[in-house]
């Protein structure tokens, strides 16, 4: 077995995918992600803590990209404007991970336990950027909005985007779904 080849992530991923999809991710286990990836159990474990993570792999890097956009907006941007450089810093990351994000979406919504994997990892990406709000000189309950309003606006727009049948780009679903919240915002 090619252990040490420089795809195993990639190929361990494939296979969970796969298999999650044929049997659903209950029914599948670490060993037959393993093996069907051409690899050993032990591999996968030093790749991935667990199979979940297999579909949560690279959540930080979603994080780190979002909060480096807000550190680099300039000092006059407003919080809703923050917000959208993290929507658009989300959008470089979702394009790339298109393919896998449609499937990854499919398989957690059909699990219980991922959607609450996935409500933790949100709340997580939540709290990086109230923080990141906070250190721009954002109040703490204003951060707090901005960050929560930020993360609905991301929830909506993924949604749209993921079944999009037009592939229309993320930023743009995201950019037009914060243009609509800031319309609703502005005839209450």
């Amino acid at each position: 077995m090619g252990r040490w080849r420089p795809d195993a992530r990639a190929r361990l991923q494939e296979a969970a995918l796969t298999l999650y999809g044929e049997r659903g991710y209950e029914k599948t286990t670490v060993a037959e992600i393993a093996e069907r990836a051409g690899l050993t159990k032990r591999t996968f474990f030093r790749y991935f803590a667990d199979k979940r993570e297999v579909l949560f792999w690279g959540s930080e890097l979603l994080e780190q990209r979002m909060v480096a956009a807000i550190e680099a907006a300039p000092a006059s941007t407003s919080a809703l404007g923050l917000i959208g450089a993290a929507l658009d810093a989300a959008a470089v990351r979702f394009e790339e991970v298109r393919e896998f994000a449609g499937l990854r979406h499919r398989i957690i919504a059909a699990s219980p336990e991922l959607r609450e994997r996935e409500l933790i990892k949100a709340m997580s990406l939540t709290a990086a950027v109230t923080r990141a709000l906070r250190a721009r000189g954002l109040d703490d309950t204003a951060a707090a909005l901005a960050a929560h309003t930020g993360a609905t606006v991301m929830h909506v727009a993924f949604e749209q985007w993921v079944d999009d049948p037009s592939r229309t780009p993320f930023q743009q679903i995201a950019r037009d779904s914060l243009a609509q919240l800031r319309e609703i915002a502005s005839t209450g």
